[in-house]
């Protein structure tokens, strides 16, 4: 993939994980990087169940961010109903309504299954980009490897499993 220059919407977890990994810096500061305000507020719950490289100051964080966008009630239902039976949680439920609202060159990084799937749905599966993937063309490797999750290849083999699933049954 050539190097994304539009904007880059991430989930709670690629949050987390570039936080966990020491890449967030390099990855705000090569990206045009937004989120949705469920998402800042999910990174600020489960603190207990962290270690502390994965604890994310919420003030350093909304400033390291192009933007955290709010979205209505409205958009969130609609998009639940265009993607059914798909369940997406809080955040990745308002992260896709925000992207679908949008008309610029947006990528969204995020390793969830459920919203994987629902690019795949929305046939927007070429708008799906993995974390490495973004840190690989900014030419960034993190000290601590990345969770599977957040890999190409595992971003791939999950994309083709569930555009098999969308397009030609279970």
């Amino acid at each position: 993939m050539i190097r994304h220059s539009g904007p880059v919407l991430v989930d709670t977890n690629i949050i987390i994980e570039a936080y966990r990994t020491g890449s967030w810096r390099s990855l705000t500061s090569q990206y045009k990087v937004e989120t949705v305000e469920d998402c800042v507020i999910e990174t600020q719950t489960g603190f207990q169940k962290r270690n502390p490289e994965q604890l994310i100051d919420d003030r350093e964080l909304r400033q390291s961010l192009s933007a955290a966008h709010t979205v209505s009630n409205a958009q969130q239902v609609d998009l639940e109903m265009r993607i059914a039976p798909i369940k997406l949680d809080k955040g990745e439920l308002s992260l896709w309504a925000h992207a679908l609202s949008r008309d610029d060159n947006w990528v969204l990084c995020g390793p969830d299954r459920a919203s994987l799937r629902c690019g795949v749905k929305l046939k927007l599966f070429e708008r799906l980009v993995s974390l490495e993937e973004l840190l690989i063309n900014i030419g960034y490797r993190p000290k601590t490897t990345l969770r599977d999750a957040y890999t190409r290849t595992w971003h791939k083999n999950a994309i083709n499993d569930y555009f098999f699933v969308e397009f030609w049954g279970n």
